[in-house]
């Protein structure tokens, strides 16, 4: 039986003394379950010093900071692994005065390179500097393609057949030859200004011997054969050559695609010469599509780009990815004369408008 002490005095003696008394040798009665359920609710372990817990929450916290910023310096320092490989982004034929399909080959692609960045790391720079100015909307594929450099692995396509040498925007559409509906508009403007670009053409014609050096606004060949006049050169004007072609400037003018603001962007008259052949090369980018104006074709000319070959005709547009491997050959007879085509760099028809005016603003050329 109980005693009279209440619950509460019960529970008052049983707390009292040292935490020792749990373990004393006696004689426990019913009056004192009271205090035992007392005493074994209290906590087993202390609460930490006040110190020790400020001290621990400050190392927590430090740790986070430092892998915060170790990301975002991991983050802002992926660029381009393979930029650097020449400095004009695409001449007609690649660099100044290259050829018109391609200009001096580097190892594995055209040395289609543009007055564009030649230091690792510079397009990543430039493209965090247009979105600080504009935004990151839009910028996904961009954004990889700066992180990412040329595609990899040697190329998406079948057996590496796509290498770009720059610039590798993923997720576009990828065929050697593109349909002449993606860029409709400025394919029926080019050809309906086809007898006018060929009157400008033989203003500025020559007999292209070789025993003489070049007219003025003609390009030193590169290339055995290969001749070029260029009316905008990586993106820059060439005021004097287009004052000489004033129908070809005035079609140029009209299209919606054009890269004329861009060191991918060329335009101008490509000869090749009877015998002139221009061996497996690539483009340096996917982002733009080349569209070549057939002027004067004669017997014997080819095209094979990603393995498919092609000709071209006289008035007639044909759009061609040159980032795919592709060569370029003249195997008539000297009688026959040279290969005269009009070549235009257009914007990939799947590039979006943000996606240009970004790229626009990396590749932007040099004042």
């Amino acid at each position: 039986m109980w005693r009279g002490n209440s619950a509460g005095g019960n529970q008052g003696a049983a707390m009292e003394g040292t935490g020792g008394e749990l373990g004393e040798q006696r004689n426990w009665g019913l009056e004192d379950a009271p205090g035992l359920l007392a005493r074994a609710s209290l906590p087993i372990m202390p609460a930490w010093p006040l110190p020790l817990a400020s001290s621990a929450l400050t190392l927590l916290l430090g740790a986070l900071t430092s892998l915060f910023l170790w990301y975002c310096y991991r983050l802002g320092s992926q660029d381009m692994q393979a930029l650097g490989a020449g400095s004009r982004a695409g001449a007609v034929g690649g660099r100044p005065g290259g050829c018109s399909e391609a200009g001096k080959p580097s190892p594995g692609c055209s040395g289609e390179s543009g007055e564009g960045p030649r230091t690792e790391g510079l397009v990543s720079r430039r493209l965090r500097a247009y979105a600080r100015r504009y935004s990151w909307a839009g910028m996904g594929r961009v954004r990889r393609a700066a992180q990412g450099g040329p595609s990899p692995g040697g190329g998406p396509g079948v057996l590496g057949i796509q290498r770009p040498g720059l610039l590798f925007l993923p997720d576009l559409p990828s065929a050697p030859f593109v349909p002449r509906e993606a860029q409709r508009h400025d394919v029926e403007l080019l050809e309906s200004s086809f007898p006018a670009i060929l009157r400008d053409f033989g203003a500025v014609s020559w007999d292209f011997s070789g025993t003489t050096p070049p007219p003025r606004g003609w390009s030193p060949p590169l290339a055995p054969g290969c001749y070029q006049l260029l009316l905008y050169q990586a993106g820059r004007c060439q005021p004097s050559n287009c004052r000489r072609c004033p129908g070809a400037y005035r079609a140029l003018r009209g299209l919606r695609s054009f890269m004329s603001a861009n060191t991918f962007g060329n335009a101008g008259f490509s000869v090749l010469l009877p015998g002139a052949r221009l061996e497996g090369r690539c483009g340096p980018t996917n982002a733009r599509v080349r569209c070549h104006l057939g002027l004067k074709i004669p017997p014997g000319c080819e095209l094979v780009v990603g393995g498919e070959p092609q000709c071209w005709a006289e008035g007639h547009c044909l759009l061609v990815d040159d980032s795919f491997l592709h060569t370029v050959a003249h195997n008539g007879s000297p009688e026959d004369g040279p290969r005269v085509v009009f070549i235009v760099d257009l914007w990939h028809p799947n590039v979006a408008g943000a996606e240009r005016q970004a790229l626009d603003f990396v590749f932007a050329p040099d004042p």
